[in-house]
């Protein structure tokens, strides 16, 4: 889709009868009783429908692929091979192909293993560090794995198609879902990789970093999420606990994570004095990063009310439209487009 977004003429191939399964993973529908799932990623897109099992179906396959200039595809290793569709079956008479696989676990050992976002976030150590001390290892409330792993193969097919422009040559692309949740835990990881450290669960707190997590106020809950001396001089002045920042223990952002039990009560005690709301707004007044927790409908509504138009109206054939979150990159001269709404089958 994102592909799509910047200008690519997308073709979905979906099987039939089961078509793509998100088509009917729900609740929650939309008005027209569709999955509001399969809506996320698939607009732009045109849908045709395939048996790849049929000498016919495969056959239309391949001469699709051996006219396009991009195949994506997150079968099982193995498989695309067995119907002919490849990458080194397709190279052969086109040359300029980019073609891109998505897996779960690589092409090797992990070949066999099914790769599901929820699976990868545990095996992949997501889960290990999200939740709160001492609770159950906790899922991230979307399917973040899955986005990371499309994010990076956009970004390996964008790539490509660059040194295609310039060399003639197609390549194949390969992203896993493991190897990206890995890339993605940044900090995290090299906390490992470079000390060998194992990260736990810390809650709302930042390894690295304090005050940088939620704290109760008089009403609601306040996030902070202070990056250096200056903000928390700003912070300590704007509650009413200027002593704090000439206390040894918070002095320094090292001092502040070593001694952040210390750090969270005296807080909690000065914020207690009024709701986080009124926190907030007097804390970015004075450029401290602060904020409630909001849900989706007070998120999209802080988005429309700085201007940031986090929503588009995709016309439908039927006369209705599909309102999806815009794509979040600005371009000035090609911006993305929302030329259809995701399609019905076929």
């Amino acid at each position: 889709m994102m592909l799509a977004d910047l200008g690519a003429e997308v073709t979905k191939v979906e099987r039939p009868g089961g078509s793509d399964e998100t088509r009917s993973w729900g609740p929650p529908y939309d008005e027209r009783g569709e999955a509001t799932y399969f809506q996320a990623v698939n607009r732009n897109k045109q849908s045709l429908v395939l048996d790849l099992k049929t000498e016919a179906g495969a056959a239309e396959a391949r001469q699709l692929a051996l006219t396009a200039d991009v195949v994506v595809e997150n079968f099982r290793p193995g498989l695309m091979a067995g119907l002919g569709l490849d990458y080194e079956a397709l190279r052969e008479e086109n040359p300029h192909l980019v073609y891109c696989s998505v897996t779960g676990f690589g092409s090797g050992d992990g070949a066999a293993l099914p790769g599901y976002d929820l699976l990868i976030q545990a095996l992949g150590g997501l889960m290990s560090i999200t939740g709160q001390p001492g609770g159950e290892p906790t899922k991230v409330g979307v399917a973040l794995v899955d986005v990371l792993a499309g994010l990076f193969a956009t970004v390996g097919i964008l790539a490509a198609l660059r040194h295609r422009d310039a060399s003639g040559e197609g390549q194949l692309v390969e992203v896993d879902l493991l190897s990206s949740l890995l890339a993605a835990l940044v900090n995290q990881g090299s906390a490992y990789t470079l000390a060998g450290e194992v990260p736990g669960r810390m809650g709302n707190r930042h390894p690295s970093i304090a005050p940088y997590e939620l704290f109760a106020t008089g009403e609601g809950e306040l996030v902070l999420a202070v990056g250096n001396d200056r903000q928390f001089e700003a912070l300590c002045e704007t509650i009413g606990a200027p002593e704090l920042v000439a206390d040894s223990r918070f002095g320094t952002n090292p001092e502040r994570v070593r001694n952040r039990e210390a750090l969270g009560a005296e807080l909690e005690r000065h914020l207690a004095a009024r709701p986080a709301a009124e926190w907030a707004a007097e804390l970015t007044a004075r450029r401290v990063p602060a904020g409630v927790v909001n849900d989706l409908a007070g998120a999209f509504a802080l988005a429309e009310r700085l201007g940031l138009e986090p929503t588009v109206q995709i016309p439908r054939d039927d006369g209705t439209a599909a309102t999806l979150t815009r794509n979040p990159i600005a371009l000035s001269r090609t911006p993305p487009e929302y030329r259809s709404a995701p399609p019905e089958l076929g």
